[in-house]
């Protein structure tokens, strides 16, 4: 690591300021200065987190692929044969491009929960950005969302869908679905080391979440004021972009993306200062 570990017990800079309360130019320049410094610290607790993950599981990634295989098989049995949703695309590949998407956010969300509690040792013990810890739960995520992507490919082959230009907007998509991601699971994180409530609450909220996202059925089936709410919810317009990108071949509609995106940043932003602000506590709320 290009900064090396400090002993906690007060001597960090990063939680004192002898000008009083810190300005919100700094604090975002020791945010981002953190990050950069201790970038091997959140890779190697990414590959760590990544290889317990699946160390001693008789499948190993494949679970990765299984559970939404599992999820696409139910939602088209139901969906194809008994209310008939009509997509515009084959129904297992619509599916499986949103549990594909969904399944990076809500995973790194489920993940974070626990992700500074599990780690009390170290964050009693030694120095570092605590935002390393739900970061690197989120590119474990990412690395499964990789693994998951190679089926969709096989899908897509399946279904004779071809790749077109618009297919060069994935990384905007992706990043989008990052920050949004990153901001929620800095706020899990947090809030459960706070409130151990949250650990309890999390699996009923992302399970109403995903039925409020537009993961198995398309929004504009419902139309009027209900499609409009729907649109509010970020993960929705990201993940018909990845459809319409991918599979339609369609530029996403700009205005719904453009205010994910601005949600996104936004809520990443005012999170992870959160966060900064309320670390020195964290110690004590082991």
């Amino acid at each position: 690591m290009n900064a090396p570990l400090q002993a906690v017990r007060g001597t960090s800079t990063r939680f004192e300021s002898a000008a009083g309360t810190p300005s919100l130019r700094s604090d975002l320049r020791d945010m981002f200065a953190d990050l950069v410094d201790y970038r091997e610290l959140l890779f190697s607790m990414a590959r760590r987190d990544f290889l317990l993950r699946y160390k001693q599981a008789v499948m190993g990634v494949a679970w990765a692929v299984l559970m939404p295989v599992t999820y696409t098989l139910i939602f088209s049995l139901v969906f194809m044969r008994v209310v008939k949703i009509q997509t515009g695309m084959p129904y297992p590949l619509f599916v499986y491009a949103g549990l594909l998407s969904w399944n990076l956010f809500a995973n790194s969300v489920r993940f974070s929960v626990n992700a500074l509690v599990a780690n009390s040792g170290l964050i009693t013990k030694v120095y570092f950005p605590r935002e390393v810890l739900p970061f690197s739960v989120v590119m474990v995520s990412l690395l499964d969302f990789a693994v998951g992507a190679v089926l969709l490919v096989g899908l897509m082959i399946y279904y004779r869908v071809g790749l077109h230009a618009t297919a060069l907007l994935l990384p905007v998509i992706l990043l989008i679905q990052l920050a949004f991601t990153a901001a929620i699971a800095l706020l899990v994180s947090m809030g459960n080391l706070f409130y151990r409530d949250v650990k309890y609450l999390i699996e009923i909220v992302l399970t109403l979440w995903m039925f409020a996202t537009s993961v198995m059925y398309p929004v504009e089936r419902f139309g009027g004021k209900f499609a409009a709410v729907l649109q509010l919810n970020p993960m929705t317009p990201i993940i018909e972009a990845y459809r319409s990108v991918l599979i339609r071949g369609e530029w996403p509609a700009p205005a719904p993306l453009v205010t994910a995106a601005a949600v996104s940043l936004a809520l990443l932003l005012g999170c992870w200062l959160a966060f900064h602000r309320a670390e020195s506590q964290f110690a004590e709320r082991i």
